[in-house]
């Protein structure tokens, strides 16, 4: 199995989940791990499984002003957030299986979700989501809750399995 990772990270904690989503993916499988300011507009035919992960704020995904206010925040933002990553995909995807997952605090489904938003967005490149996860941080800056590493590297696994 081919596997992308494409994560947005502003306080690190995405990205870590994303690192280990991966380690569990290698295990039986290829899996790149790319920033998503970094990840590429035309993605591999030989791709099985694109996992797309983000922080949440304000409910969703990040927005520009949200990644704005998080700079002013300590956090290493981008410019290009998985919102915007998202637009510049085609229609149709040209993979078999995307996932998506996110960071977030509280395990309320009040606080909503940037998994389920990118879930959502996919729908747009005619493309749904096989499965939707969070993690969650202890706070605003993490660190990530106990257990979510293992848990995260679990679910690599699981999406090989599957």
């Amino acid at each position: 199995m081919n596997s992308l990772v494409v994560f947005e990270s502003q306080f690190g904690n995405t990205e870590q989940v994303a690192q280990a989503i991966a380690r569990g993916l290698r295990e039986r499988g290829r899996a790149q791990v790319v920033a998503v300011d970094e990840a590429p507009a035309a993605l591999a035919d030989d791709l099985d499984l694109l996992v797309i992960g983000g922080p949440t704020h304000a409910f969703a995904m990040s927005r520009p002003d949200s990644r704005a206010a998080a700079l002013s925040d300590g956090a290493d933002a981008t410019e290009t957030g998985v919102r915007e990553w998202l637009r510049t995909l085609p229609s149709p995807l040209p993979v078999p299986r995307v996932v998506t997952f996110s960071t977030r605090q509280g395990h309320s489904f009040l606080t909503g979700s940037a998994a389920k938003s990118a879930a959502k967005a996919l729908r747009s490149h005619e493309s749904v989501a096989a499965e939707v996860v969070d993690f969650f941080v202890a706070g605003k800056h993490g660190p990530l809750e106990e257990g979510e590493l293992v848990r995260a590297t679990e679910w690599g696994r699981h999406l090989v399995e599957a």
